[in-house]
């Protein structure tokens, strides 16, 4: 039986799980700045983003680990003076959390507190688990992110497919049922098997969203500047570009240049 489609205003946690029990996907990316989140939520986005991700994308650092708590915070907090509609996640970032509970929910208050996030987002399965609980026992709504958890990268050494090998399938499947059962609001599941993802999101009832992780999870998530095209050199099977701005901005960026050296711009109708 078909579920109408519910008319979120604000999107909450609660709706999140209402969607997945509609039948509902849910969208999601990411954003780093009022400016890309004002468009991001006004076009429908159910969930953005902030994510570890801007120490790629708008530092320019090899990986998630350089970028610090205070700067997610900035991050965040431009986000959430954009945003009417969406829910807006926040990533712990590396350091945060890991090796501490108690530090991990210093972190995760800050992020409440001075960005007016509405949610953390931690890597990892039960060996952070006392860092959820502590968090979530602190009435912090927290979604877990389970496969290729960038934030370990050296440690897997590569950003290939995880859990392909039974071992890690079945240790994959058993912290997703350990995430809802203490209280995450959803999970990400990123760069896993299609089929490994899919049966994970029927096994639980809490929201699957998937990146990299096939069409059988509850929803997706992407990289806004990946899939804008804003990223040239980036270019893994799950993504789809639905922009080219990189070519778009550059030849736009060209044209301004050629029209200032001939003295083209400012027109007389462009000036006072």
């Amino acid at each position: 039986m078909s579920v109408a489609k519910k008319d979120y205003k604000r999107i909450t946690t609660k709706s999140l799980i209402e969607m997945k029990s509609n039948g509902e996907k849910i969208s999601m990316l990411t954003a780093y700045d009022f400016t890309m989140a004002k468009i991001v939520d006004t076009a429908g986005v159910d969930v953005i983003l902030v994510g570890d991700s801007a120490s790629n994308v708008m530092a320019g650092h090899e990986t998630t680990l350089p970028i610090t708590l205070d700067q997610m915070i900035y991050h965040a907090s431009s986000v959430v003076r954009a945003t009417e509609r969406a829910l807006v996640v926040v990533d712990l970032p590396f350091g945060s959390y890991q090796s501490d509970p108690k530090e991990a929910l210093r972190s995760a208050i800050r992020i409440m507190k001075e960005s007016g996030g509405h949610a953390v987002k931690l890597e990892g399965g039960k060996e952070i688990k006392d860092s959820i609980k502590k968090i979530l026992n602190a009435g912090i709504p927290v979604m877990g992110h389970l496969g290729l958890t960038p934030q370990s990268i050296y440690k897997f050494g590569t950003y290939t497919v995880r859990a392909k090998e039974d071992e890690e399938a079945e240790k994959l499947m058993e912290d997703a049922q350990m995430l809802e059962k203490i209280g995450c609001f959803g999970i990400v599941l990123e760069k896993i098997p299609a089929h490994l993802a899919e049966k994970v999101a029927k096994s639980i009832s809490i929201p699957v969203i998937g990146i990299g992780a096939g069409g059988g999870v509850d929803g997706q998530v992407l990289v806004i500047h990946d899939m804008l095209g804003m990223n040239n050199e980036f270019s893994p099977r799950f993504l789809r570009r639905y922009l080219d701005l990189y070519q778009e901005m550059t030849d736009a960026i060209g044209k301004y240049v050629a029209d200032v050296k001939s003295s083209d711009f400012p027109n007389e109708k462009e000036q006072y």
